[in-house]
């Protein structure tokens, strides 16, 4: 089990992370807490505060739209230009979205 191999020192079954996912147990220990978390690349807090895993459900969720779209070679040609140099090709990207009759993006 991966999360084993990332933390040798962590006491833990797959049947237990079984029965946490499923719900039949509840309340693991501070220490697999932080193992998931960081396994997951996420803080402890995702674990119980709803807003918080809401928000890194949407940044991950973004985040694999733009990976799939190709987002992500645009953004490097980006990278390093000033502002002004930025403005226009935000401009033609709005125009692009507009004509495919997707929403506006507010930045």
């Amino acid at each position: 089990m991966e999360l084993k191999k990332r933390n040798p020192g962590l006491r833990v079954s797959g049947a237990y992370l079984s029965a946490l996912r499923t719900g039949k147990r509840e309340r693991p220990s501070y220490d697999l807490l932080e193992a998931l978390a960081k396994f997951f690349g996420v803080t402890t807090a995702y674990f119980f505060d709803r807003d918080h895993a809401d928000q890194a459900v949407k940044q991950l969720a973004m985040l694999d739209e733009l990976h799939q779209a190709g987002v992500r070679s645009i953004a490097l040609r980006a990278v390093g230009l000033p502002p002004e140099s930025l403005a226009p090709v935000r401009a033609v990207l709005d125009e692009i979205r507009k004509l495919q009759g997707l929403p506006e993006i507010d930045d």
